[in-house]
């Protein structure tokens, strides 16, 4: 099933790049765009068609939770090496949408009453709740990939994470919320060329981090992380999609389909009117 309202996709998006027995993310090429042949014109067209499209099922979804009509929510699950994109996805798609109905959280380098507590501890607070959009800017998922590579937890720690990480979004799945787990994988050069342009313009150096150059060197370490994640946690109710983001527009386009299957399948409906329409109708008139 591909988005109702972008026209270019040729196979079904999320099967395209569900992670299943099997998966290499050594074999996956950054620069492709798999499913979708028209190239950058034709997928911003489908970009922006589907823009209303999305923010129509997020405010009927919002609307649907505010009358107890449902009580489905949509978590979106960014991951990626640093510049791979996920500020474009996070201002271009889930930016089409109404703010109100959105729950964004970057997790950042946990605090000392945080340490203090499970990983899952501040994930758990920020979950969406019914109704709503959920986008993890980096998430849970920093535990067992810098955790990893970094050392920062003993091997039988991060072992017991990739459980709890199941257990928890499988929770949260029962619960009514679906799942849509992201990596954007650019490739190291494509990566030193976006580094490289921010350290060419002056509007960009804000955005440039010198710890950055520091976890490049870890790359082949956080690709094998990586693999271990999709190995551990890509499950039937909350799959792992690697996307191909070197084409920013691909990147983009392919996460704003695997949120409209989610929305299209949950299926929210306007609620029904609590009073008479006509009667109020008449009432309005008089007025």
């Amino acid at each position: 099933m591909t988005a109702k309202s972008q026209l270019y996709w040729t196979d079904d998006v999320a099967d395209l790049l569900r992670v299943g027995e099997g998966f290499r993310l050594a074999d996956v090429d950054p620069e492709s765009a798999p499913g979708h042949p028209g190239g950058k014109a034709e997928g911003e067209r489908d970009l922006a068609a589907g823009a209303d499209q999305l923010d129509e099922y997020q405010e009927r979804l919002f609307a649907a939770s505010r009358s107890d009509a449902t009580d489905a929510s949509v978590l979106l699950v960014l991951q990626a090496m640093d510049s791979a994109g996920k500020g474009g996805i996070i201002r271009h798609v889930v930016g089409s949408v109404d703010p109100q109905g959105v729950m964004l959280t970057a997790f950042k380098k946990p605090t000392s009453e945080e340490l203090a507590h499970d990983f899952l501890w501040r994930v758990e607070k920020r979950v969406p709740d019914a109704g709503f959009i959920g986008v993890f800017d980096r998430s849970h998922y920093e535990d067992v990939l810098i955790g990893r590579v970094r050392e920062l937890a003993p091997p039988e720690e991060i072992e017991r994470r990739y459980g709890a990480v199941n257990d928890f979004e499988k929770r949260l799945t029962q619960a009514g919320t679906r799942i849509v787990k992201v990596m954007l994988h650019i490739s190291s050069d494509e990566q030193k060329a976006r580094l490289g342009e921010r350290l060419e313009r002056a509007d960009k150096h804000w955005k440039y981090n010198p710890g950055d150059v520091d976890e490049r060197q870890l790359w082949p370490a956080y690709m094998d992380a990586y693999q271990a994640v999709f190995d551990r946690t890509s499950t039937d109710w909350a799959p792992w999609h690697v996307v191909p983001a070197n084409r920013k527009w691909y990147a983009r386009l392919s996460v704003q389909a695997l949120l409209l299957e989610a929305l299209e399948d949950i299926d929210p409906q306007w609620p029904a009117a609590t009073f008479d329409v006509e009667a109020e109708k008449a009432r309005l008139a008089a007025t």
